[in-house]
């Protein structure tokens, strides 16, 4: 009966899948496959539209010289809005202009494709000791035995100790075979393929996100609260996902420099061995770029979730401008039906005077009023004439210049000792009229975002340049930027 119930779930699982857009990729013409395996790599995620719609026409025009029934009429533009409307690729702007990239499902299926036609086997001794040392750690770390969880440490201990003294007797040191190596290199290399596609999920479910809240700004057709409390909603269920998992350790391990460092140093290490020249040009590549990659596409997850929260700011503004509108709208209903009422009586502003019976001894006491003894005030002066010229725009200091932010740190890490500069370093390789407050805090958002050294208990002074052309100093924690591995 349990297997019965599992089958069901399994077809039901299975219809919802033949809709989805990996199920049509895998089900498309095999040149599709075969062109998107061929130009997307992980050196390259991306290409530039102009770029692609060329390649994709040589292609085309290769394929018809084979005989292959295509379709006359359609150009290489075409077949790629085909291919963005089917959800195989996705088109978005980047720095000004449209690329190309293989969205999350496409991700999955190229990578499922390259682990069926690729030759070498996934099941290998680096791996096997991985899984070993993988389930290790599992009965270790969830064991609440306080004395076996002892007992483990110890034996680890005294593992090592003997290890070192081999090695301090003179013993070769133990060192993976070049095949083995390079079969371990691959594994990583496999393991972190699946990372760009959680990637690229977590990115497209806050996309979601972000076009549910821009048609509420729209539309306007469900409470404030309500709106918001499906974006969180959405946002929690999202982050409970296993990309979100995935992305969730990934900002951690950003913020923590030290980790940063440990890979960094591991990563130069392994690229310095014999063993590394047995990869491939592109193996190698992404190894030595794979947190670099990361990093940039953490950072659109990060701005996406800027727009939104952008969106969500606007919404919500938005929605109190109506309601107050509402909200005056009703009052004046009010008053003008408290004013048309019938039930209240007409009173007169003032009392009435009795002139028949007055209580004064002489008309002199009456003081009445004579108009010609009143005299009007003079007349105000006309108000000055205003011109074009006379209108002064108020000066603001103009936006970071992330291009020339990028560039200055590579220039000055590689011109510094030790490929290792400060920020005020950097903002002297900048032009004078970029010095600003503004770019201060671009080097520091670029610092932060790319886990460069931040001290806590040093500081360094940092000139910049206000609008009126003073100059301010401000004391910032000591900020080190180290250049890029290549």
């Amino acid at each position: 009966m349990r297997s019965t119930q599992q089958a069901v779930a399994n077809w039901h699982a299975q219809k919802e899948f033949k809709l989805s857009p990996a199920w049509k990729l895998l089900s498309a013409a095999p040149w599709t496959v075969a062109f998107f395996r061929s130009e997307f790599t992980a050196n390259r995620p991306r290409i530039g539209m102009e770029e692609f719609h060329a390649a994709l026409a040589a292609f085309i025009a290769e394929l018809r010289e084979e005989h292959l029934s295509l379709n006359e009429q359609w150009q290489a533009s075409n077949y790629a809005d085909s291919w963005v409307r089917q959800q195989f690729l996705a088109r978005p702007m980047i720095d000004g202009q449209f690329v190309y990239e293989p969205t999350a499902s496409t991700q999955r299926v190229l990578n499922f494709i390259d682990g069926l036609t690729r030759e070498r086997t996934n099941l290998n001794s680096s791996r096997l000791n991985t899984l070993l040392t993988s389930i290790e750690s599992l009965a270790h770390e969830t064991d609440p035995d306080a004395d076996a969880r002892i007992r483990q440490l110890e034996a680890e201990i005294e593992e090592r100790q003997a290890q070192i003294r081999a090695l301090e007797a003179g013993a070769e040191p133990d060192v993976l075979p070049h095949d083995t190596a390079v079969a371990a290199a691959r594994s990583i290399l496999d393991l972190a393929s699946s990372l760009p596609a959680d990637f690229k999920r977590m990115r497209d479910g806050v996309e979601r996100m972000l076009h549910a809240i821009r048609q509420e700004i729209m539309e306007s057709s469900v409470a404030k609260g309500v709106a918001v409390g499906q974006v969180l909603e959405g946002d929690r269920q999202l982050r409970s996902t296993a990309e979100g998992e995935t992305f969730r350790g990934f900002t951690e391990f950003l913020n923590d420099p030290q980790q940063q460092a440990r890979f960094r140093q591991a990563v130069c290490e392994v690229l310095e061995r014999e063993f590394v020249e047995e990869l491939a040009a592109d193996e190698r590549h992404t190894l030595a770029n794979l947190v670099r990659e990361l990093r940039r596409q953490a950072s659109e997850v990060h701005a996406i979730y800027g727009r939104l929260s952008e969106s969500l700011h606007t919404y919500v503004q938005s929605d109190e401008f109506r309601e107050s509108m509402l909200l005056r709208r009703a009052i004046r209903s009010a008053e003008l039906s408290v004013a048309r009422s019938p039930a209240l009586r007409t009173r007169t502003p003032v009392a009435r005077l009795h002139l028949f019976a007055p209580e004064f001894e002489t008309l002199a006491g009456i003081g009445l009023f004579n108009p010609d003894d009143h005299v009007p005030p003079p007349k105000l002066a006309d108000p000055p004439r205003l011109g074009e010229a006379d209108i002064q725009r108020t000066p603001s200091t103009p936006k970071a210049d992330f291009a020339a932010i990028d560039a200055a740190v590579a220039e000055a890490t590689t011109a510094a000792p030790g490929g290792r500069a400060t920020l005020g370093a950097v903002l002297d390789r900048l032009p004078a009229d970029q010095r600003h407050i503004n770019t201060v805090r671009g080097l520091v958002l670029t610092a932060r975002n790319t886990g460069q050294d931040i001290s806590g208990d040093r500081f360094e002074a940092v000139e910049f340049t206000e609008l009126g052309g003073a100059s301010r100093k401000a004391y910032l924690p000591l900020i080190t930027f180290t250049k890029e591995s290549a």
